[in-house]
């Protein structure tokens, strides 16, 4: 993720992590997120926009749903100036969806 392209770029990509699991990687050339907010993005409501301009519930709701449904994880890396990354990991065989 260290590159830094000349235009802005968005990658997906998908990978597999071991017999059992895959990843999906979407990744920006962006400005990078502070690192201060990023240790909240999954946070019900955490927004940094002000009042009134928007919930802060969608990565957080994205969070409960690859956790609670599908057995997976989602991780987010990002460098100022540089980029963000986020890794969404799930098991490739779904096992009956905690209720």
């Amino acid at each position: 993720m260290e590159t830094r392209y000349s235009k802005p770029t968005v990658l997906i990509q998908s990978l597999s992590l071991s017999r059992d699991r895959v990843g999906i990687v979407i990744a920006d050339s962006g400005c990078g997120i502070h690192p201060d907010h990023r240790a909240r993005l999954f946070d019900p409501f955490f927004t940094t926009k002000p009042v009134g301009q928007g919930t802060g519930s969608g990565l957080s709701i994205s969070y409960q749903v690859i956790r609670d449904r599908h057995q997976g994880t989602i991780t987010c890396e990002s460098i100022l100036d540089v980029g963000t990354a986020f890794l969404v990991e799930i098991p490739i065989r779904q096992t009956t969806p905690r209720a």
